[in-house]
Order: C-alpha cells, then structure tokens, then sequence
C-alpha cells in the first residue's frame, strides 16, 4: 500500500550508529574489468592477456606475467580508472549486477551495503581503483537502482527522511532525488590511486611522512588507512556537532585482500582504537569465498557488532 505522503520512519531516533566501509571488487561485486599484462611463452615470447581481480590476486609475483612494456602499470590498470569520459567502473557493475540477477554469486559484502542503504545508515567506499568519487557514487546508484527491490528503496527512504526529521529537525522534504542526494553527500567515494586522492594523502603531514619511510609495495595499503582515517573522522565530528558521542558507535571494515586486512586491523589496534576510544571497530577478511559473511579479524570495543 503507497502512502499518499512520504513515508517518515522516526523509530530511528531508537538505533545505534552503525557505519560500514566497504572495498568494491570481488568485496561487493566479482567486477568483470580486467587487468592488461603480458605472459611469458614457452618459446620465451611475451604475449598480450587480460586477467580478472581474482586471478590477479593470485600471480600477480607470478614471474610469468609483467606489466604491459608499453605504457607499464598504468596501461594494466587502464580500465581501473576513468578514460576520457568512459566510465568503465559504470558499466561494468551494470554488468556485475546482471550476473547476479541470472544466478551468479555476489561479493561477501554484497548483502551488507544492501541492508546498510535499505537502513539509510552513512558507509564509504575504499577502492584500489582510480575512479574519480563522482564515478564511484554513480556506480552506487547504479546498486540502489538494480539491487534493491522498489520496496526496499522505499524503506531506505523512509529511513533517510527519519534520520533528516530526527537529527537534522526537517519538517519537509525534497523529492526522492533530492533526499538521496544528501544522503550520498554524506558519504564518501574514495579510489586510492585516483591522482586527486593521491595529492591529499602525499600532502598530509602524518601521511606524507609515513611514505617517505615506507616502501613503494605498502603505498596502496598505507592509502588505504589514510581513507579510512578520513571517513572515522568525517563520523566522529558529525556526531559531535549533533552531541550524540554518547551513544553506541560502531565502524566496519571488510575487504577481500589479505594483505589491507593485516595492515588496516593493525592500524586500528594501534592508532585508531586508541585516538577513538568510544568507537567500536570490526575488520572483516572477505578473501575466502566459501565463507558468505568473510571473517571477524580484528574487534576493538566492549561489544561485538552483529549482522555485518
């Protein structure tokens, strides 16, 4: 039954604040953009190939396999970032989307930013790619169109307005499209090898001498905890301008590499954990695909966060 005025779920004064951060390939979706490199013959030839996430994960200290010699990294990962207009991280989650609706198995994190928009609660997304995060954003949105049922796109609405009348004191409210454009405003899109990304976190004094004392292999990862830094403190001031720090907050992060895991559950036992003591932290390693949810690694706080 439609309501014939927007629909306003004020029972969310009631939650806790749970925020979610979130890696996109093989994470939320098994994407089909693949990597260009170049494979060692047996005749000693090095021949031209295009290697999805996953199986990049696996050879990529494979010394049968090398960066294109024409144009090098930047010509392996050239659908990883926006090309002259062409947004392939676009089209290619269009893509992703349509495997799972024909039966194909989604990401491990897949339901879990489903329940995070339907519940209209704050996340970002951290991303090895290079999109710009107005590609990223459109590439949500492309997910709420297709993922989500019209009556969960309906709850997440409700849901948002209730956080708006609740928090924001909002008696009226834009369109759909407007709600949901401040609600992704609030959010945030970050791919870690996006040049503009990279000029913030090279000109951070804490990050910049991090990098100066680390080695070319742990940038991705060090950028990683740089954007995870940035949305913490995005919540914790949002929360403290609207004296809320008093109730349960909790962050969790998921991501199908091992190696961000390790670095990003270590950089919350020692800096984050210990800077927001009132913030509760879950890292989940989504790297073992027989496992739906991924695995708890890493938990700071009094509390066990559940349903993530």
């Amino acid at each position: 039954m439609r309501h014939r005025f927007p629909h306003v779920n004020e029972a969310v004064a009631t939650r806790d604040f749970k925020y979610y951060i979130f890696d996109w390939d093989d994470n939320i979706l098994h994407m089909p953009t693949k990597i260009k490199l170049e494979h060692l013959e047996a005749d000693g030839s090095w021949k031209p190939v295009e290697v999805s996430t996953s199986t990049f994960a696996l050879i990529r200290k494979d010394k049968n396999y090398r960066a294109p010699q024409n144009g090098g990294w930047d010509e392996a990962f050239r659908y990883f970032a926006d090309d002259a207009g062409y947004t392939h991280l676009v089209e290619d989650t269009v893509a992703a989307l349509e495997r799972v609706e024909h039966g194909e198995k989604p990401g491990p994190s897949y339901n879990a930013l489903k329940k995070t928009l339907r519940e209209g609660r704050l996340f970002a997304i951290v991303t090895a790619r290079g999109h710009s995060p107005s590609t990223i954003e459109k590439a949500v949105r492309v997910f709420i169109k297709y993922a989500l049922s019209e009556e969960e796109r309906e709850e997440m609405m409700s849901n948002l307005r209730g956080y708006r009348r609740v928090f924001d004191g909002a008696e009226t409210f834009g369109s759909d499209v407007e709600e949901l454009d401040y609600y992704l405003s609030m959010c945030r899109f970050n791919a870690v090898t996006n040049e503009d990304f990279l000029n913030r976190l090279e000109n951070d004094p804490i990050y910049k001498e991090k990098l100066q004392s680390s080695r070319n292999a742990s940038r991705p990862e060090l950028a990683k905890e740089y954007a995870i830094r940035d949305f913490v403190e995005h919540v914790f001031h949002m929360l403290r301008h609207s004296g809320s720090l008093n109730r349960p907050i909790s962050i969790g992060f998921s991501d199908d590499d091992v190696g961000n895991v390790k670095t990003v559950s270590n950089y919350i036992r020692e800096e984050l954990s210990k800077r927001f003591e009132g913030i509760k932290f879950v890292v989940y390693d989504t790297s073992d695909r027989s496992l739906d949810k991924g695995r708890k690694v890493c938990v700071s706080g009094q509390e066990n966060l559940p349903g993530f």
